[in-house]
């Protein structure tokens, strides 16, 4: 599977300048070739690649490597639709393969081209992105953030084959609770509902003062919120693939891919429905999932809260409250997100689990039934 190891670059001043006009100028090519794949209606990177090549190269000043990179960028740009023109920040990201970018990380050193030239530069990595390293494979990507350079390596991670498995763990996922397991454990939002409150009140204020230093707050903060609820949500992640793998379990998500679209929520909580981080938490599930040797199950999350263990009945009026679920057939009751997991995992266990290229048609609307 792929990975990505992640790690900091130390430029002096002369490097950081080489770099920061490399990224530039890039993506002013970047947009030159979109501009000309807009007005031709051309969009596949070999034909592309035949009208620009030449232009790119003498206009911008760039390797040919390089300009093969970007002509890709922009045809990868283009692969999500072709309704809307595609414009690149000038500090967008850009990407390297090997022919202009090398490694040793024995000496943590780095070499990349540059319109002045090759540099050499040192790197910081972790022990696990060291190890990750070993293993690259592909481009690499040269990101600019908050002054800072960082390269995004692609790596292949090993996957153990998925063994035999004792049923599985159902996860229902929401907003009040982040996430409830079928075993019962409840992994509260409490606290990132209240660090996105505190956050979101304290930008609206800085916004509305709009003096200098509270554009400097406002820059500070910027990135914080999202930072506390990927770590939050690794650590979930984390907890439930442990949970399933000491148990010898399979783990059944709901596919709650479109959610946003398919229910109305009141203008109060537009902001906590469109915060949701459900996706992100579904990936770091999955591929910590794989990693572990463990299946993950997509199922249809119709009616999983509505719907009685019990005797089947499903009914509105089963979920009495966001928190509590009174069956109105034979008076089953208990905690609503830990029926709706408890359901999730019957669900599963109904049908065999699923190959990746199985779980990829899911996301695309077709979820087997239960």
């Amino acid at each position: 599977m792929k990975l990505i190891a992640q790690v900091k670059l130390q430029p002096n001043e002369e490097q950081a300048q080489s770099l920061k006009e490399t990224v530039e100028r890039a993506n002013a090519a970047a947009n030159f070739v979109s501009d000309i794949a807009w007005q031709q209606r051309t969009f596949r990177q070999y034909d592309l690649h035949k009208i620009v090549y030449y232009d790119v190269r003498s206009k911008f000043g760039l390797s040919a490597q390089m300009t093969v990179r970007i002509v890709a960028k922009v045809a990868d740009a283009y692969k999500l639709d072709k309704k809307t023109k595609r414009t690149f920040k000038p500090l967008g990201s850009i990407a390297y393969d090997d022919r202009i970018l090398s490694w040793n990380t024995e000496k943590r050193i780095v070499s990349l081209w540059t319109l002045g030239g090759r540099v050499k530069l040192t790197f910081v990595a972790g022990v696990r992105q060291l190890e990750l390293l070993k293993t690259r494979h592909g481009e690499a990507d040269l990101v600019y953030r908050n002054g800072e350079f960082f390269l995004y390596q692609t790596c292949d991670g090993d996957e153990p084959p998925a063994g035999d498995i004792d049923g599985f763990l159902g996860v229902d996922m929401g907003v009040v609770n982040i996430a409830v397991d079928s075993a019962g454990e409840v992994y509260q939002g409490k606290t990132i509902k209240a660090v996105r409150h505190r956050h979101r009140k304290l930008r609206s204020k800085l916004q509305a003062k709009g003096t200098k230093s509270s554009r400097r707050r406002l820059k500070k903060l910027a990135g914080k919120e999202r930072r506390f609820a990927t770590w939050t949500n690794h650590n979930i992640s984390k907890r439930i693939v442990e949970k399933a793998k000491c148990t010898g379990q399979g783990i059944a998500i709901e596919e709650l891919g479109g959610i946003r679209d398919r229910i109305q929520a009141r203008r109060p909580q537009r902001a906590t429905l469109h915060s949701w981080a459900f996706s992100q938490l579904r990936g770091f599930i999955e591929y910590k999932s794989k990693l572990a040797g463990i299946p993950v199950v997509a199922v249809d999350p119709r009616n999983t809260s509505r719907l009685c263990p019990c005797c089947g009945c499903i009914d509105k009026a089963n979920r009495k409250t966001q928190a509590s679920f009174l069956c109105i057939v034979c008076g089953h009751s208990g905690p609503a997100d830990y029926i709706a997991a408890e359901n999730i995992r019957r669900a599963a266990v109904t049908q065999p689990y699923v190959s990746d290229a199985q779980t990829i048609v899911q996301r695309q609307g077709q979820s087997p039934g239960f």
